[in-house]
């Protein structure tokens, strides 16, 4: 009986690990990062694997179980064909109704998009927050989300497009110069 239970496990440890050492994967609200390697380690008495994942930007070093994978939020680099909608919903312009919001509500509610590890959404966050820089200037939690999505945009689509970071930060730019007419 035990036998069948270990090849049980054997199986869907198989299928939990979804990535490889030496692939490229992003982590929710820290960005790119390299899976470094695949251990297995000993916690309260069981054998469980981890995901070592180096991140690109810091070198901070994240263990993530394999089998928590979907739940951390931990997914692939953005597809080259879905780059255009991330521009898509930078270009994107609505009535902000954010702007008479204070800027600690807006900062919550830009935090929540950014740890969903969506990279729409921090499209989204980094949108929001280009337009208000324009019309005023961003309180200092503003800003530091304001370069976090930054960051998090320009790591992910530069990786995605095999282009340099300042390529594609011009390219981002662009997309927020005031209309002159």
């Amino acid at each position: 009986m035990a036998d069948k239970s270990d090849s049980e496990k054997a199986k869907s440890t198989a299928v939990q690990k979804r990535f490889k050492v030496g692939d490229l994967a992003v982590y929710p609200a820290h960005g790119v990062g390299r899976i470094e390697a695949i251990e297995t380690k000993v916690v309260n008495g069981e054998e469980h694997d981890f995901y070592i994942m180096k991140i690109i930007e810091n070198a901070m070093v994240i263990m993530i179980p394999t089998w928590n994978v979907e739940s951390v939020g931990l997914r692939d680099v953005i597809q080259k064909k879905d780059i255009p909608k991330i521009f898509e919903v930078m270009r994107t312009r609505q009535d902000q109704p954010m702007d008479n919001q204070t800027w600690n509500r807006r900062y919550r509610e830009y935090m929540e998009k950014i740890k969903t590890g969506s990279l729409f959404e921090v499209a989204e966050v980094y949108r929001d927050l280009s337009l208000l820089k324009m019309t005023k200037d961003l309180s200092f939690g503003e800003r530091k989300l304001y370069d976090t999505a930054q960051n998090l945009l320009v790591k992910e689509l530069s990786t995605a497009k095999n282009k340099n970071e300042k390529a594609v930060i011009k390219e981002i730019d662009a997309l927020f110069k005031p209309d002159e007419g």
